[in-house]
């Protein structure tokens, strides 16, 4: 193991410092900052030395500062050689420092150079942080004595004690290692931190970055937990406020490890003064740490947002899964964390900096880049005038942990960010963000355009979605004299009542068209000044009417079903609520089509039979055709596809995707995926997806206008056939 590093800019006047007053320090940690300052002090023993570095400060070239101590290394299993490989390697720093001195943001000169720096270039090197012990009273601020016994204790445990108790504390959530040496790297960790964070709320430096472990988000003020013994970042924000009660009130602690920080939500989830912000994975409670095992505790979903006082000082991005990056990482920056982070305006930044969320890390499964962390920490800068602490986290990929800390700290001593686009979000994360942006609205200002109390207008409230489905079966009966079809299962009813409506007399027509189709779009142009819209600035786009009149004006009966995105609820209150997913509108669908075909169209002496499908709810033509044996009944399908292209094959009946390639037009956008490549370009070629054809437009409405006169065509050659549905595969390409 190489001895501590020494070689980098020391400021003997604050920034390397001894702990404050009133503190008690041992005499190893005095004998350590002793041996820190004896190496420089020779530098500055003379008059015109210190006054190098005061005309620095007076100046305002104020560095970035870095606090590493090779001794938080010691901190290792004690079961080393007999237990697996741990992911909370003793190296993660060691790596993070050496690609520091790597990329020159640490200095490695003689000593006899510093004077020289300090007149010409002070700001050209990271200084150095001594990192020192925490005591037990700043531990304490956050921990119970208890706690901080239990550590200590564990300097004086046998190996074969330390190691049954790894192995003990590794099983279940606690997910921890001990050794000899545990408890003395958890009190230099905690004190780098405290040291880090002071040197910044002091203004002796602009910025730094702590290079420490053991980390700490998961412990718990009671006890430890997923690799953490004392929550280091805590302890250094409970000391800056005590220590700067005028100049460092109101703390920021920004959590981007993707793991949600438990432990740092708990100790400040009623205090109002510090704004907890964490962007992690959260797969329902399935990803560590998951559930407490305490009911009284909270856990990393978004809905949780503070108690008494700290309401709204807890905000939690819960990805629903792993896979996140850029796109989804910046996206929430915008939305989310800098509107409130600037609202709450606070007096010092800590950055919980866990760097598994990195690419290349395997235990975190997400996608974020070095140029992406950078612009992070660039945003976060524009805070408290600068004030930010990064004290590390997680991360357990060497090379990725590395790169992306070296990217936060060239970035934290100046230098611009990266340029980089805008990657696209994922709808499953844009679907968070609205969620955090609406639960979050009661307490942030910046939260509330665009969300609607829902609670507020009482029973004045409907949603617009039955309205305009209303306003269709007005229009549809005025016209074509349809009316709702009964549906006699009270689950069905209730859910579909008024969005089945068909033509009187159906059971008598020759020529039938089922139509399963998506409500229309919506779009609307707000006012640029208030975001208010007004109803003659919002329009419906309904492609399907035109369908219905030619379909009504050559004498077909036409069954419309309106599948709805959601199905409303009288006891509704949530203002927004998302589309649901393909699984839920699937069966949701196949219960509704059986059963018309069921006790319906399976009844009537109908020679032509078409369907048309229209969007997402074209799904319904698959469930059909999968779940019902009646493609002999049927002429034709039309289908228009803006989102999932999905196969029709059944292993009961091996003739079904034939039969769909000869018997079908699939319409599907010029910007569908599918055509970005080649390979999957030509796996939709394949007879199971129908007989698919690349429109020229995108929209659903836009497409079912441009192809309407091939559709009635098409439509009308099969009725020439007598609803056979028998051409060949070559008639059918």
């Amino acid at each position: 193991m190489e001895s501590e590093d020494h070689s980098m800019v020391d400021a003997p006047n604050g920034v390397t410092q001894l702990p404050p007053s009133g503190h008690a320090e041992d005499a190893h940690s005095k004998q350590s900052s002793k041996e820190d300052t004896d190496m420089v002090a020779k530098e500055f023993e003379s008059e015109e030395g210190w006054e190098e570095l005061n005309s620095v400060k007076r100046r305002g070239l104020l560095p970035t500062g870095v606090c590493y101590d090779d001794r938080m290394k010691l901190h290792a299993n004690a079961d080393f050689g007999h237990a697996p490989h741990h992911p909370e390697d003793p190296r993660r720093v060691e790596e993070i420092m050496k690609t520091f001195k790597k990329a020159g943001l640490v200095f490695t000169g003689p000593d006899t150079e510093l004077l020289d720096i300090l007149r010409n270039t002070p700001i050209k090197y990271m200084w150095r942080i001594v990192a020192r012990e925490a005591t037990k009273q700043e531990i304490c601020t956050v921990h119970t004595a208890g706690h901080y016994d239990w550590v200590q204790d564990l300097s004086n445990m046998s190996t074969k004690d330390l190691r049954n108790l790894s192995h003990t504390l590794d099983q279940g959530r606690a997910s921890l290692y001990v050794g000899a040496m545990s408890y003395e790297a958890a009190l230099l960790s905690a004190g780098g931190a405290i040291e880090t964070c002071k040197a910044v709320a002091s203004g002796q430096l602009k910025n730094a970055f702590a290079i420490i472990r053991p980390p700490g988000h998961h412990a718990e003020y009671d006890s430890p937990m997923g690799f953490c013994l004392f929550n280091n970042v805590p302890i250094a924000a409970k000391v800056c406020q005590l220590e700067y009660p005028d100049t460092c009130r109101k703390v920021l602690i920004l959590d981007w490890d993707v793991h949600h920080g438990n432990g740092v939500q708990n100790m400040f989830y009623q205090d109002p003064n510090v704004l907890y912000i964490s962007l992690h994975v959260y797969q329902n409670g399935e990803f560590y740490p998951g559930k407490p095992d305490n009911p009284m505790l909270p856990d990393g979903d978004l809905d949780k947002v503070g108690e008494g006082l700290g309401k709204g000082k807890n905000v939690n991005i819960a990805w629903p899964d792993q896979g996140m990056g850029d796109g989804e990482y910046l996206a929430a920056f915008q939305k989310i964390v800098m509107p409130i982070a600037h609202e709450f305006n606070p007096d010092l930044v800590i950055i919980s900096a866990g760097f598994d969320a990195a690419d290349g890390d395997e235990l975190g499964g997400c996608f974020v880049t070095p140029p992406c962390y950078a612009h992070m920490t660039h945003m976060l800068m524009s805070l408290a005038n600068g004030r930010v602490a990064v004290c590390l986290e997680g991360g357990y990929n060497l090379k990725a942990i590395s790169q992306s800390a070296l990217a936060v700290a060239r970035t934290l001593m100046g230098e611009p960010p990266p340029q980089m686009g805008m990657p696209p979000i994922s709808k499953e994360a844009a679907r968070v963000l609205a969620r955090v942006q609406a639960v979050q609205a009661p307490y942030w200002e910046c939260m509330r355009p665009g969300i609607i109390d829902i609670q507020e207008y009482g029973d004045g409230a409907t949603r617009l979605h039955d309205v305009i489905r209303g306003y269709q079966r007005q229009i549809l009966s005025q016209k074509h004299g349809m009316v709702p079809l009964f549906i006699q299962r009270e689950a069905l009813f209730k859910s579909f009542e008024n969005q089945v409506l068909v033509t009187p007399g159906i059971q008598t027509k020759g020529k039938v068209l089922f139509i399963i189709h998506d409500p229309p779009e919506l779009q609307a142009m707000p006012d640029v000044t208030d975001n208010t819209v007004d109803p003659h600035n919002a329009f419906t786009l309904d492609g399907v009417m035109n369908y219905v009149d030619w379909a009504n004006k050559n004498d077909f009966g036409v069954i419309d079903a309106n599948v709805p995105h959601y199905i409303t609820h009288p006891e509704d209150i949530d203002p927004f609520t998302p589309r649901a997913d393909e699984k839920t509108l699937q069966d949701q669908i196949r219960e509704l089509v059986c059963y018309i075909w069921d006790n319906y169209l399976q009844l009537y002496d109908v020679e032509d039979l078409f369907l048309l499908g229209v969007g997402d709810a074209y799904l319904g033509v698959k469930v059909l055709l999968t779940n019902r044996d009646c493609k002999n009944r049927i002429a034709g399908v039309v289908n228009f596809v803006t989102g999932n292209l999905r196969p029709v094959k059944s292993e009961t009946d091996p003739d079904l995707s034939s039969w769909y390639r000869r018997n079908s037009l699939v319409f599907v956008a010029n910007n569908h995926a599918c055509w970005s490549d080649e390979e999957l370009a030509k796996k939709v070629s394949k007879k199971r997806f129908g007989r698919v054809k690349r429109s020229n437009q995108a929209g659903l409405n836009r497409m079912m206008e441009e192809h309407a006169a091939e559709v009635h065509e098409w439509i009308g050659e099969r009725l020439s056939q007598g609803g056979s549905g028998n051409t060949t595969e070559e008639d059918g390409k």
